[in-house]
């Protein structure tokens, strides 16, 4: 079992952007020396805490201290296509110091570069062998590499390197199943500390302990992400029942105050009766009326304690339970027959005909081509490739991986009108508002619009067309979404009354789709997998 030593430390740590934003807010906690999973909503400040923690970013207050030195792989690799893999793996200096040596060249730089790394060549190969890569990719650019391979070759570059913490931010993000399955092996060895961000399920479940960054507020707990899960589940249904208890505790105090304000009222009017009709002498009247309000203010105070009482634990009570403040998607039914034809995807040897209300998902390694037949399939122009899909119907709507298909200049309002012209404005925002695109926020230009705000435009763009698509086609529809958005999108496709076809290396989230085929694209040709 890992140490619990703390190995990075964040005392009332502070970062506010530029512009006034505030990432976040005194936020203080530890991470120890095993493998902590880093999970929370988009926007969080999970990236941004990475970022502090690796001294990339300087945070506004507070400090982080580290036992010892901190290496960072960011979300995405920023690398110089013309850079060389040996450069990315971290040997460049040692390996042109020894092939320097080994031509004749006996400058005594060359020995001080190369230390005791004499078989840093051999050394190199075998990394380069844990990323499914030849020997001879070690003098290659990195342009020559696919983005997978590139992410593979840094990630065992920092590896290598064995920093006493490491911080990797969404490391399996755009990869393929192939090189996640990679990703996950290198990750159960790592050596040191080890802080993972990532939406990766699988991944997660790698982890020693599992930390959310929520509300400015860092909270760990001990196991694994289905372990964490459990555990906030429980606890917000606690949340929960405590909130409605103590509800309800509010609503007696209410009730007990008003009747007691009712009997204090009518014992008032009773004496007022007696002493106007002189049925009880003056002084006697006088003391009733002095005791009588003296009980009563002694009853005020004692339901009103109460009351506040209760309020205050109401408060408390819902303090502790989440804002669920997530998409919440309701699709529109497109009409499809169970029969109706809707596409079509061929190879030179056979055909496969989705109908009705299927669920298909076409999975395959990076670079097989998955995207190509997509856009064949909702453009129209993959009839003659070799491997096709044919749309039978007019109504396709298409996510695509890269959300190229906003106008950035536009408003939300404007991007998302375009699809649904008939739609009332109003209406419009309605339904705008059910994907957390609120008020002012519908008149934002896109191209202002943070990575998860786009997104769920692009979703609103889709999922609101008038009329609906009888064909739903997603591109890697959960890259970059956190798990709760995931969750509202896996519950969208599952009541959307469509076909749909979806291209995912996300196991995890193919799982939950209740698909009626999957077919894998590789080598130019389709397979139907089991």
């Amino acid at each position: 079992m890992p140490s619990s030593a703390p190995c990075l430390l964040f005392d009332r740590v502070r970062f506010v952007w530029p512009d006034g934003t505030v990432a976040l807010s005194d936020v203080s906690g530890a991470f120890g020396a095993g493998h902590t999973g880093l999970v929370g909503r988009n926007g969080s400040g999970k990236s941004t805490l990475l970022r502090v923690a690796a001294g990339v970013l300087t945070p506004t207050s507070g400090r982080v201290t580290a036992t010892g030195e901190v290496a960072m792989l960011p979300q995405r690799l920023a690398t110089d296509p013309e850079r060389r893999v040996a450069s990315l793996l971290g040997v460049e200096a040692a390996l042109a110091a020894v092939r320097a040596i080994e031509s004749g060249d006996v400058d005594a730089r060359h020995f001080d570069a190369v230390g005791d790394d004499w078989d840093v060549e051999a050394r190199a190969h075998a990394l380069l062998a844990e990323a499914g890569l030849a020997p001879d990719v070690l003098d290659r650019s990195v342009g020559e590499l696919s983005g997978g391979e590139a992410v593979l070759v840094a990630l065992l570059g920092v590896r290598a390197a064995a920093a006493a913490v490491t911080l990797l931010d969404e490391p399996t993000n755009d990869l393929d199943r192939d090189a996640r399955a990679r990703v996950v092996d290198l990750v159960r060895t790592w050596p040191g500390a080890l802080v993972v961000v990532s939406h990766d399920v699988h991944l997660l479940e790698q982890m020693d302990t599992t930390a959310e960054l929520y509300d400015h507020a860092l909270n760990m707990v001990a196991g694994p992400y289905s372990v964490w899960r459990a555990h906030r589940d429980t606890e917000q249904d606690a949340a929960q029942r405590a909130e409605r208890d103590a509800s309800q505790a509010l609503r007696r105090e209410r009730r007990d105050r008003i009747e007691a304000q009712d009997k204090l009222a009518a014992r008032s009017r009773t004496a007022r009766k007696a002493q106007a009709e002189k049925r009880v002498p003056g002084i006697a009247a006088g003391l009733r009326a002095s005791a009588a309000q003296v009980s009563a203010g002694r009853l005020r105070t004692e339901t009103r304690g109460k009351e506040d009482a209760a309020r205050a634990a109401l408060a408390d009570a819902s303090a502790r339970v989440r804002d669920e403040d997530v998409v919440r998607i309701d699709l529109p039914d497109p009409g499809n027959a169970a029969t109706r034809r809707i596409f079509s995807v061929a190879d030179g040897e056979r055909e496969w005909i989705v109908a009705g209300r299927e669920r298909v998902s076409l999975e395959g390694p990076n670079g097989a081509g998955k995207t190509t037949l997509l856009e064949g399939l909702v453009h129209g122009t993959g009839d003659s490739a070799s491997v096709r899909a044919v749309a039978s119907v007019d109504r396709v709507g298409y996510l695509p991986q890269r959300l190229d298909g906003l106008d950035d200049a536009a408003s939300v309002l404007d991007n998302v009108r375009a699809a649904a012209p008939s739609i009332a404005t109003a209406q419009l925002r309605d339904r705008l508002a059910r994907f957390l695109v609120r008020g002012d926020a519908v008149a934002r230009p896109v191209g202002s619009l943070s990575g998860g705000e786009r997104f769920r435009v692009a979703l609103a763009r889709v999922l609101l067309a008038d009329p609906p698509p009888q064909l739903l086609v997603l591109d890697e529809p959960t890259n970059n979404l956190d798990l709760d958005t995931v969750d509202q999108v896996v519950a969208a496709v599952r009541a959307y009354r469509g076909a749909v076809l979806v291209v995912s290396h996300d196991d995890a989230f193919l799982e939950r789709l209740d698909l009626d085929l999957r077919l894998e694209l590789r080598h130019g040709s389709l397979r139907e997998l089991r």
